[in-house]
């Protein structure tokens, strides 16, 4: 599954096993790069559909206010 077609939840799931990952350490500088960058994505992932998310809200309150008017 590529990461564009990740769900919000699958992508905070994933990168919160990697913060885990990170915080246990034991892992080479190697590895501990690696999983930075997939938190990374993650994390671009995750914010991508809650800047969706605010979206969708912000329009449907713009489409309340003006059919209230």
């Amino acid at each position: 599954m590529s990461d564009d077609t990740l769900s919000y939840e699958k992508a905070r799931t994933e990168l919160a096993g990697v913060v885990e990952r990170l915080e246990q350490g034991g892992s080479s500088l190697e590895e501990s790069l690696a999983l930075w960058e997939r938190g990374e994505k993650l994390a671009d992932v995750c914010q991508r559909w809650l800047d969706g998310a605010r979206e969708r809200i912000d329009a449907a309150r713009a489409a309340r206010t003006e059919s209230d008017n």
